[in-house]
């Protein structure tokens, strides 16, 4: 399997290239704002979005200037996301470091999220092209209204497994698509490449989504580097919870349906052992691998080439993390 080092070697200049356009961007000259900025700053993470823009760029050309900036935006957004994730999960730990919210207070970690976000559309201003400034928009606006849809459906039992991948298609997904498809565009690619490359970046974005779901219920913290278990103490619930009301017998159910109900008392080593008995995590993870499968073959349409062959990778390396298996 490969790690995310060499997935990322083809692209690590322009990588870098982009850490700096974040660094520049995010910075503030007020200490206290620049001070939480750059803790955020650590935390950003595995930063998929930019490497899906910029690997996306190269499939279909060179990767200029526009690529770096455009990445640097999707990158930001992204990190004002987890900013306020952070706050609403009550997390203490995000990539092995203490979250925004623990080291000073929700109040400020929300208007550092808005800070962030601000400062996101500043620098998207500056592409010239009102296509892709309305691509970037859009996706921050569904994955604001999908995290909203998931919040005003916490606690109801009723939910359904497409309902749930609607969710997540416009939480998590839209931003990894428009990533794709705003590296494509600055290439200059044709129409059927670019929507064949969105179509990549949406697979790809419901699969992470669902194994990040997977992790939660099923993870180590230590490995994972944040806070677990957040899903279920909240009373959201996602893929194998959902499969397991579905298809769970003998009272199993309703088992499951009374430790959601009463969070103080949850133990995810329980949770998971209930899940495993009807194999709704095991269904969660072929879904995901199907997804992660569709994502490849939404790639036939461009050319053969290096970056091509990154994006499948890509897509690889998803569903072959710690606790999932690789069949791609």
């Amino acid at each position: 399997m490969s790690t995310l080092t060499e997935l990322y070697e083809p692209i690590a200049v322009h990588l870098e290239r982009v850490r700096a356009v974040v660094d520049e961007t995010i910075g503030s000259n007020a200490p206290a704002v620049d001070r939480l900025c750059r803790h955020m700053g650590r935390l950003r993470g595995k930063m998929l979005r930019p490497v899906l823009l910029l690997l996306a760029g190269q499939a279909c050309g060179e990767v200029r200037e526009e690529h770096y900036t455009l990445a640097a935006v999707v990158e930001i957004v992204h990190m004002a996301s987890l900013v306020h994730d952070d706050v609403l999960d009550e997390a203490d730990v995000r990539r092995g470091e203490v979250t925004v919210n623990r080291m000073t207070t929700n109040e400020m970690a929300v208007i550092l999220g808005d800070f962030l976000i601000s400062r996101a559309f500043l620098l998207c201003s500056r592409i010239g092209c009102r296509e892709t400034r309305e691509i970037v928009g859009s996706a921050a606006a569904s994955a604001c209204e999908g995290e909203l849809v998931q919040l005003s459906r916490r606690g109801d039992w009723r939910l359904t497994e497409q309902e749930y991948l609607t969710i997540i298609e416009a939480k998590t997904a839209a931003l990894m698509a428009a990533s794709c498809e705003l590296g494509a565009i600055q290439s200059g690619a044709d129409a059927r490449t670019v929507r064949s490359l969105r179509d990549y970046g949406r697979s790809f974005g419901v699969a992470f989504q669902i194994l990040d779901d997977v992790l939660d219920i099923a993870g180590r913290q230590e490995q994972e580097g944040k806070s677990l278990g957040s899903d279920a103490r909240k009373g959201k619930l996602t893929l194998p919870m959902i499969h397991h009301l579905a298809v769970a017998t003998n009272g199993s159910a309703e088992r499951l349906l009374a430790y959601l109900k009463a969070p103080e008392g949850q133990d995810r080593g329980r949770l998971r052992q209930w899940l495993e008995e009807t194999d709704s995590l095991d269904y969660a993870r072929r879904l995901a691998r199907e997804r992660a499968l569709s994502a490849v073959r939404s790639l036939e349409p461009l050319p053969a080439g290096p970056a091509r062959a990154q994006l499948r990778k890509m897509a690889r390396f998803i569903v072959s993390r710690p606790g999932h298996s690789d069949c791609l």
